[in-house]
């Protein structure tokens, strides 16, 4: 039986397409897939992204703790910061991208991808044992429900339901504030979308309430339900990456191009250090790169990448037609020699090559 959310019912009221994800059911479209897009990206749009997964990590350790099991440098950001990163499996590759929030040197909250809880939390606890870090970690997902509020007037909306000056909160901070009468609820400037806005976190039995109170305040903002199919457009032209499609168990941060959040600095030996140390001198064999279709066809997942001589030399791992542009994007991984900005590639689409173009 699938999971469900504290919104579920209000989707499917809605007339929403409902399909199963993470073991859930959650909305896909509600409408079409281009008006949502567009929606956020000129307005404001509600995500309910319920089904993501958190968790506690407290103790005198605690930050010890992150530090060797995610890539990043978790001691430079403050309290009050969120900081980007993953979980490195031990093989050079990924067991998940997570963001941390800081609440303090002993206190962190984590929200992890929702096809990857249990395994998360299977790995963060071996790990926890084994390394006797002694930390108190808690798999608070139910505890918790999310809304994501975002576009260029998701501030403004969500500002008349809050005492928390949302304009001083920047870009990968948050504060833990009430909202629309509920306390505490934690407000994060984190978006998955690029249009700007805020993720919410508060206990399930208040969900139909802040729904109600957000599009209450939105009706002047033309506020609409936003489904799953618009985050994944909105992410891709972005370039956002997608666990389970982009990256996964076997691609590495590096050849991801997620370098920026693998800091090989005094201190910090996280897992697989030695190993992506390595792959960084001697250089990766292959690379996640952009790409932007030259001829009509829509570059999906699995679909062959080849040179100009016909031979394989990746696959594709997202691709879309971007909603109301005549561009069709993708990404994939291809042979290190491939990789350069502005060479052309070609996309395996029903046995003809489709040049596309790398871009950054």
């Amino acid at each position: 039986m699938l999971k469900t959310t504290p919104f579920t019912d209000i989707h499917i009221a809605l007339g929403a397409k409902m399909h199963e994800f993470a073991g859930y059911n959650m909305p896909i479209q509600y409408g079409t897939i281009a008006a949502e897009h567009r929606c956020v990206r000129e307005a404001v749009g509600v995500f309910d992204v319920s089904h993501m997964g958190e968790f506690w990590v407290k103790g005198e350790k605690a930050e010890a703790f992150l530090q060797r099991i995610t890539t990043n440098d978790i001691r430079k950001i403050s309290a009050g910061k969120a900081q980007y990163t993953c979980f490195p499996n031990g093989k050079g590759g990924i067991v998940d991208d997570l963001i941390i929030y800081k609440y303090s040197t002993t206190k962190f909250f984590l929200v992890v991808n929702a096809a990857n809880v249990q395994k998360d939390w299977d790995w963060v606890c071996k790990q926890n044992e084994e390394g006797h870090f002694d930390c108190q970690i808690e798999n608070a997902s139910d505890r918790y429900a999310q809304l994501a509020v975002q576009g260029p007037k998701a501030t403004e909306v969500l500002q008349q339901l809050t005492d928390a000056n949302l304009s001083a909160i920047p870009y990968y901070a948050f504060r833990e504030w009430s909202f629309a009468g509920v306390q505490p609820v934690i407000i994060s400037n984190t978006g998955y979308t690029g249009a700007g806005g805020f993720e919410l976190y508060f206990a399930p039995e208040h969900g139909k309430r802040i729904w109600d109170a957000i599009f209450k305040v939105g009706e002047g903002y033309g506020i609409q339900p936003i489904g799953l199919g618009a985050r994944d457009s909105l992410r891709l032209e972005k370039w956002y990456c997608l666990y389970g499609h982009d990256i996964d168990d076997t691609t590495s941060p590096l050849e991801a191009g997620l370098g920026w959040i693998t800091k090989f600095v005094d201190g910090n030996d996280f897992i697989d250090r030695p190993l992506l140390e390595q792959q960084k001198a001697e250089g990766v064999k292959r690379k996640l790169v952009h790409f932007v279709m030259k001829e009509r066809g829509i570059a999906r997942n699995g679909y062959e990448i080849c040179n100009a001589e016909g031979q394989t030399i990746g696959n594709v791992t997202s691709g879309i037609m971007i909603p109301d542009s005549t561009d069709s994007i993708g990404m994939g991984y291809v042979l290190t020699p491939y990789s350069a900005f502005d060479g052309i590639i070609y996309i395996k689409i029903r046995d003809k090559l489709i040049p596309a173009k790398v871009v950054k």
